[in-house]
């Protein structure tokens, strides 16, 4: 589910628009499912919706989940973090839950710094079925 972020007051229409469409969603949504739940509200062209995404996902409002080529609004309480996010993803019902790990984030920074690897972004995407699935 994701966090109440408190809208804030410089996003532009397009961006609100977007960003309402995935905070309402059950599951993530693409571009173009974006594009179908927004025409009415006069959005028209797939340009409109990247760049409200773009900006979202630049703000932390919002995230991509690469393997789905979707996306979701953000649900962690703390917001705007630069540091891991994982998002476990349910093969059953689409639903996308997201968490910070410090343990995993540390581990990750002790390799990287050991290693000489520079991170850049870190996202952590776990496929399975969630307790709901399971237990159907």
């Amino acid at each position: 589910m994701a966090h109440d972020h408190g809208r804030p007051a410089d996003l532009t229409r397009n961006q609100e628009l977007v960003l309402g469409a995935l905070t309402g969603a059950p599951a993530p949504l693409s571009a173009y499912d974006l594009l179908d739940r927004l025409r009415g509200d006069g959005l028209r062209a797939p340009l409109q919706i990247y760049r409200a995404l773009d900006k979202l996902v630049e703000r932390g409002l919002a995230h991509r989940l690469e393997s789905l080529n979707a996306f979701v609004a953000c649900a962690d309480e703390h917001c705007h973090r630069k540091g891991l996010i994982a998002f476990a993803i349910c093969e059953g019902c689409g639903k996308v839950d997201e968490f910070a790990d410090a343990v995993i984030e540390d581990r990750l920074g002790g390799w990287a710094q050991q290693t000489g690897f520079k991170v850049e972004r870190t996202t952590m995407e776990i496929r399975g079925k969630c307790a709901m699935c399971l237990a159907a």
